[in-house]
C-alpha cells in the first residue's frame, strides 16, 4: 500500500513557533506530530534577526519530525500582522447576449476582479469571492444556470508587504523546508474553529497574538472583511508592568497566574505578592490594580474590533458570535469582555476536526496552526482534482 500523503503547517509567531505534520487518509486529516519552540529574532511582529528566526524554525520542525517519524518537504505557512491588508474589489463581465451563466463565466468575472494595480512593494496573498450581481439587480453566491447578460463579481483581496513576505519565506527555506503556500492566519484559524453554519450566520475570528490582533469576518459563508489591530498580548503585559512597577518578565508571570480581563470575575479584593529587587523585602499589591490595567486594555482592544465590524456593516445584529484564538485569548475573562463590548456570544476557538488531536493541544493558542494544517490538507485534495489548477488553488471561499 502506498504511503498516505503527508502535509505540514508552520505557524511562525512572535512568541512561539508551532509546526504540525499530518496525513490525509480517505479524505480525513490525522495528526502525526507536533513541534514547538520559543520564537527568537522578532521585533514588533517583524523579522529583525533572520538567523535567530531560522534557528527557532529549525527547532520546532525537528521536534515535529521526531514526533511524526516523517519529514515532509514543504509546508503551508501562516502570515499575519500589520503587513497584511484587506480590500474589496469588483469585476465586470459583459456576456454579450442573454444566456445561462456557466462555470467559466464566474471564473472570468472573478479574474477581472483580481486585475488590480497594487501599490509598490505589495503583493496578492489570497482572494476570497464574496458574491455575484446578475444584471445589476439580483445578488447570488452561486449564479450558475441563471440567465443573464451581465455578471459582476465581488471579491475580498488580501495583500501583504512583499518584503515581509519574502523575508519569512526565505527564513523557512533556510530552515530546510519549502513553502507550499502562505495563508492569512485568522482565515486559517476559522477553518479549524468555525463551522459552515456559523460562517453563514455571521462570525468574527479574533486572533490575539503577541504584538497584534488579526480579524476575519464571515457572513453568508463568505469572507466579508479582514483587519489587523496593533494591540496584542505584550501590550497587556506592559500595562501590568507599568501599573505594578515590575519588569515585563515578572508582569507576564503575574498576568498568567492572577490576571483577569474583566473585574468582578475574580477575587479583586485580595492582595497578591509581587517580586521585589534583590535585597528588598517582598511586597504586596491589590489584585484589583492588576485587573484594572488588564480590563482597560481589553476594553480598548474590543472597541477597536467593534469599529472594524462597524466599517464592514456588521454592527446591526448581523454578527452571531465572536471566536477568540491565539495566545492572548488565554487571559481569563477575555471572552467575557468580548461579549460585553460586542453585544454577542463569544467563545474560545479550539480544533475539533483533526483526528488524533491530543488533549494537550486543545488550547486556543494551537488553533491557528491546526487551521493551517487543514488548509494544507485541502490543497492536497485540490491538487488531485483536475479542475482546480493554477490560480484557482489560491482562491478560498
Amino acid at each position: 500500500m502506498a504511503n498516505p500523503p503527508y502535509v505540514a503547517a508552520l505557524d511562525a509567531g512572535s512568541a512561539d513557533t508551532r509546526y504540525l505534520i499530518g496525513a490525509v487518509e480517505g479524505g480525513r486529516l490525522r495528526l502525526l506530530g507536533a513541534g514547538r519552540s520559543l520564537s527568537q529574532g522578532w521585533e514588533r511582529g517583524r523579522i529583525a534577526d533572520a538567523p535567530a528566526v531560522v534557528e527557532s524554525l529549525r527547532s520546532a520542525i525537528a521536534e515535529g519530525e521526531r514526533a511524526a517519524g516523517v519529514s515532509p518537504a514543504s509546508a503551508v505557512v501562516g502570515v499575519g500582522g500589520a503587513c497584511v491588508e484587506g480590500v474589496d474589489n469588483r469585476g465586470l463581465y459583459e456576456m454579450g447576449r442573454r444566456r445561462p451563466i456557466e462555470p467559466g463565466d464566474t471564473r472570468y468575472a472573478i479574474e477581472r476582479a483580481l486585475e488590480v494595480n497594487l501599490p509598490a512593494g505589495r503583493m496578492l496573498l489570497q482572494a476570497a469571492p464574496q458574491s455575484f450581481l446578475v444584471d445589476g439587480q439580483a445578488s447570488y453566491w452561486d449564479p450558475q444556470g441563471v440567465a443573464a447578460t451581465r455578471l459582476e463579481s465581488f471579491v475580498h483581496l488580501l495583500t501583504v508587504s512583499r518584503q515581509e513576505h519574502d523575508c519569512l519565506v526565505s527564513a523557512v527555506h533556510r530552515a530546510h523546508l519549502a513553502v507550499e503556500d502562505t495563508v492569512f492566519e485568522a482565515y486559517a484559524a476559522a477553518l479549524a474553529a468555525v463551522t459552515p453554519d456559523e460562517r453563514r450566520a455571521g462570525v468574527a475570528i479574533v486572533d490575539i497574538g503577541l504584538h497584534s490582533t488579526e480579524m476575519a469576518v464571515f457572513l453568508a459563508d463568505a469572507l466579508q472583511t479582514t483587519a489587523s489591530i496593533p494591540i496584542g498580548g505584550l501590550h497587556f503585559t506592559r500595562d501590568a508592568a507599568h501599573c505594578l512597577r515590575l519588569s515585563v518578565e515578572d508582569a507576564e508571570q503575574l498576568k498568567r497566574e492572577w490576571g483577569c480581563a474583566l473585574r468582578g470575575l475574580s477575587a479583586d479584593n485580595t492582595f497578591i505578592e509581587i517580586p521585589s529587587p534583590d535585597g528588598l523585602p517582598p511586597r504586596e499589591a491589590p489584585r484589583h490594580d492588576l485587573n484594572l490595567a488588564l480590563e482597560s486594555r481589553a476594553g480598548d482592544l474590543f472597541l477597536r474590533v467593534r469599529n472594524q465590524l462597524s466599517k464592514a456593516g456588521m454592527d446591526q445584529g448581523l454578527l452571531g458570535q465572536v471566536v477568540l484564538v491565539g495566545g492572548g485569548s488565554l487571559l481569563s475573562g477575555m471572552w467575557n469582555m468580548a461579549e460585553r463590548v460586542l453585544n454577542c456570544q463569544a467563545r474560545l476557538g479550539l480544533v475539533n476536526t483533526i483526528l488524533d488531536w491530543p488533549e494537550e493541544l486543545r488550547t486556543a493558542d494551537w488553533t491557528t496552526a491546526g487551521g493551517l494544517l487543514i488548509y494544507a490538507a485541502r490543497l492536497r485534495l485540490r491538487s488531485e482534482s483536475p479542475d482546480r489548477p493554477g490560480l484557482w488553488s489560491r482562491l478560498f471561499g
